[in-house]
């Protein structure tokens, strides 16, 4: 049996680990990928991410390639059997305070493709395939993987400090650290169907949901030749009973009308459980779970993908600053601290959704179609249901949260234009930034500098100066994943809050006995920022 040493080590190559495993690069730390499969699944499932999710895959570097796969989507209709509308929400693709499209539809294979191919390009990061993960063990300090390679069947053992389920519904490290799925009485067999076809369908380009207690269903335009339905399976019913087109018909006929036969292709029919299930413990030591092995969310908000990007994005950054010794390691648990809530709120508002929009029987479709059609006279009512913005995180050690309605803790910040085609992302790099209307002091300046803590100062009338306005604050320390640690009026004081948070650690050997810089950078860069005045809001082109 080989051995080899590594700082984490993560099981699963979807998009969840292949996201974390970048970001891990990205702020220096190696880690290597281990999944069974030599190679990216090649059949669709996920189909849409919101535009939260768009700029944690810009930040991952892949903007211009995702908009080159990916098509906006006008928003979501309401229709009866017949197609007939209850109820149009609209949204606007041009517009987003993240400066993406609020809803996005793409093909799996497409996305991961692009992940892995950029993983490729990360210095601290390596994915082996045909690696099959059969033993995890902790002796307290380190972490031992073992896997199996299905090309030759060699057995190979790792050592690392940090290890990272992503391995999905049937996780092993779920069941290696103790955690069990805690289920919230949901589940529903539907059929999946994929088309492609040159014929353009002649539909509205936005998702259509069809609120039939006897068959729910969904379709949607995922790219220029690739449609996708979705069909509640009824009692008695197997995806065997629709694997042809011709079987297919009476389901899909009322999208497909016009169109012969011969000029559609099916790409896949497949049946899926869809579950709402979430873990009761989502780390044990130094071993996490992320993804599907942390939670199922049903469909019916396209969030399912997008919870395993926020874990991985909430935990990556958190791990490299406890590795380099820039954060405490007791800051690790906050990731379930504020993770576990906001999963369960999305898992819970799918659940609504998803019952408002079919269940209820005969009665609940009468009510449907009495009051989806005036829902749009109800003040606001439209905005909040085209808004994309998830919740707040709950208060960690890393989120200070306010009594005020409006506060900004916990949130994220608005990826606000910065000129010459440029917005905030792209200007404060991996690290922290504290965001203010005024400068700090030279002592409280330095202090920043010498953490990492990125500058800027939002000057009026800019983007950044209105969201800070309209928070009631005068600075907020942002953190590198974009959430909100802190924000207040009092500047001396939220300088105070992030020495404490990010006190310099002392050197420290690692295990191959190297000494390693844990806290104090050898070369802090001046990072003064100013903000530049409000640009219009628009999303980058490709």
């Amino acid at each position: 049996m080989t051995t080899q040493r590594v700082p984490v080590v993560i099981v699963g190559a979807g998009p969840t680990g292949v996201t974390a495993a970048t970001r891990l690069s990205q702020h220096g730390v190696d880690c290597l990928v281990l999944d069974r499969w030599p190679g990216v699944y090649p059949q669709p499932r996920a189909v849409h991410l919101d535009d939260e999710i768009y700029r944690i895959i810009a930040r991952l570097g892949l903007a211009h390639e995702f908009a080159a796969i990916s098509r906006p989507t006008l928003g979501l209709r309401l229709v009866d059997r017949r197609l007939r509308t209850l109820a149009e929400f609209n949204r606007d693709p041009e517009h987003s305070v993240h400066g993406f499209p609020q809803a996005n539809m793409f093909d799996q294979p497409e996305l991961e493709a692009l992940l892995r191919a950029n993983l490729k390009r990360q210095p601290n990061a390596q994915l082996r395939g045909n690696a099959e993960v059969t033993e995890v063990v902790t002796d307290g300090t380190r972490i031992h993987v073992t896997f199996t390679d299905r090309t030759d069947g060699g057995l190979h053992q790792v050592e690392a400090d940090y290890l990272l389920g992503c391995d999905g519904a049937n996780s092993l490290v779920r069941a290696r650290i103790g955690s069990t799925m805690r289920d919230l009485n949901f589940q529903q067999r539907w059929l999946v169907v994929d088309i492609a076809s040159d014929a353009d369908l002649g539909q509205w380009d936005g998702v259509h949901q069809v609120c039939d207690p006897q068959r729910a269903g969904t379709y949607m335009r995922i790219g220029p030749a690739r449609y996708r339905w979705e069909f509640q399976l009824l009692a008695g019913e197997t995806a065997n009973d629709f694997d042809s087109l011709d079987a297919l018909r009476p389901l899909i006929s009322p999208w497909t009308s016009t169109v012969p036969v011969g000029e559609l292709t099916l790409v896949r029919v497949a049946e899926y459980t869809f579950r709402a299930q979430i873990a009761d413990r989502w780390r044990r030591g130094n071993a996490f779970i992320l993804g599907d092995a942390a939670h199922l969310t049903p469909p019916f908000i396209g969030q399912g993908m997008g919870a395993g990007l926020r874990d991985a994005d909430n935990l990556a950054w958190k791990i490299a600053a406890v590795h380099h010794g820039t954060l405490a390691p007791e800051v690790l648990e906050s990731y379930e601290r504020e993770r576990k809530p906001h999963t369960l709120s999305m898992i819970r508002l799918a659940l609504g959704v998803g019952w408002a929009m079919t269940g209820g029987g005969r009665l609940g479709n009468v009510a449907r179609r009495a009051v989806l059609p005036r829902l749009r006279l109800i003040p606001g009512l439209r905005e909040k249901v085209v808004d994309s913005r998830t919740p707040a995180l709950h208060p960690s050690a890393l989120v200070c949260t306010s009594r005020r309605r409006r506060g900004l803790g916990g949130t994220l910040c608005p990826n606000a234009p910065f000129g010459q085609g440029r917005r905030l992302d792209d200007v404060l790099g991996t690290g922290f930034a504290l965001i203010s209307t005024a400068r700090p002091s030279a002592a409280d300046e330095a202090a920043l500098l010498q953490r990492d803590v990125t500058v800027l100062v939002a000057e009026p009338g800019s983007a950044l100066r209105a969201w800070l306005r309209g928070g009631r604050v005068i600075a907020a320390l942002v953190r590198p994943d974009r959430t909100v640690a802190r924000a207040g009026r009092d500047l001396p004081a939220l300088c105070a809050w992030t020495a404490t948070v990010l006190s310099p650690g002392q050197s420290q050997p690692d295990a191959d006995g190297r000494a390693t810089m844990t806290g104090i950078r050898t070369e802090c860069k001046t990072a003064l920022l100013t903000d530049p005045k409000s640009m219009p809001d628009r999303p980058p082109r490709p």
